[in-house]
């Protein structure tokens, strides 16, 4: 039927008990579902009817954001870069019941980037500028983990500029063969002095000028869901700040470790950092 969404399930015995899961499968409201490590597991909780609180899940002992789509109750997790691929559970109180759901994480080959540079400075920091990038890497380890509880939260994301899509999420950077962290957010090339849009209504949870990121924006948007803004020329928010889905932010540049004018714009679920593809519609993906 046109317009109707379609929903597939699939059960399968693994690992002793059975599991539901929704593979790659976009919801209305929600992003799209991929259970793979750095991605998004959309869990089903039960009828809205069922509860007439929202329930509380916990991945570990971090909350996890909950909404409703179509009277049901839905788990949005967050799913880290080095989880290991099998059996996972989440904690789930439902009023008064408090129980434990599993659910499967498969692994993912990410693509791999060896760049060999013959500036050494490049890849090993001076003992003043690392001490800088773990203070500021600490800092930011804290804002990830942040969580404000909201009544709702905008799962639907725009982008917060128009551009060629560059480094994907997960590329695994090696320099002159030593290995780096996994690009854990989307890199859109636009030119420096582009307007950056909010990709969804929120508050400014911090701003601040990194060694590595640059001048950087984060907006939090409630229930753990947060978006990261780097490389910015310019700041036009300040923190606690409320913005709008849409609404400008700063300047698109080239501040911090960045070899030429692009926004890095990164995706925090309840602390992990994942694909910022998955909140966005089709048409803008990566096909």
């Amino acid at each position: 039927m046109p317009g109707s969404i379609v929903y597939t399930f699939r059960i399968f015995l693994r690992f002793g008990f059975l599991v539901l899961t929704f593979p790659l499968l976009a919801h209305a409201g929600l992003p799209q579902s991929a259970h793979v490590p750095g991605g998004v597991a959309i869990i089903l909780l039960g009828s809205v009817s069922a509860s007439a609180d929202a329930p509380q899940t916990w991945l570990g002992d971090q909350p996890v954001l909950v909404t409703s789509d179509h009277d049901q109750w839905y788990a949005v997790v967050g799913l880290p870069l080095d989880m290991a691929p099998g059996a996972h559970e989440l904690r789930v109180k439902m009023g008064d019941v408090t129980r434990t759901q599993d659910f499967m994480v498969s692994a993912k080959d990410y693509p791999e980037q060896h760049i060999t540079l013959k500036d050494k400075s490049k890849v090993e920091l001076s003992r003043a500028d690392l001490a800088r990038a773990e203070r500021e890497i600490a800092v930011i380890k804290g804002l990830k983990r942040h969580w404000r509880a909201a009544r709702d939260t905008d799962l639907a994301f725009i982008l917060p500029v128009e551009g060629e899509l560059g480094s994907p999420f997960g590329l695994r950077r090696f320099f002159n063969e030593a290995p780096r962290a996994p690009h854990a957010g989307l890199d859109v090339a636009v030119d420096r002095g582009i307007p950056v849009k909010a990709s969804a209504r929120g508050e400014v949870l911090a701003v601040d000028d990194y060694f590595f990121n640059g001048k950087t924006i984060f907006i939090d948007h409630g229930n753990g869901l947060i978006t990261m803004y780097c490389h910015l020329d310019r700041i036009d928010v300040k923190a606690g700040e409320t913005v709008g889905k849409g609404q400008r932010i700063g300047l698109s540049g080239m501040t911090g470790r960045a070899t030429g004018p692009h926004l890095h714009w990164s995706v925090v679920l309840n602390g992990a950092m994942v694909d910022p593809e998955l909140f966005i519609p089709a048409e803008q993906r990566r096909q």
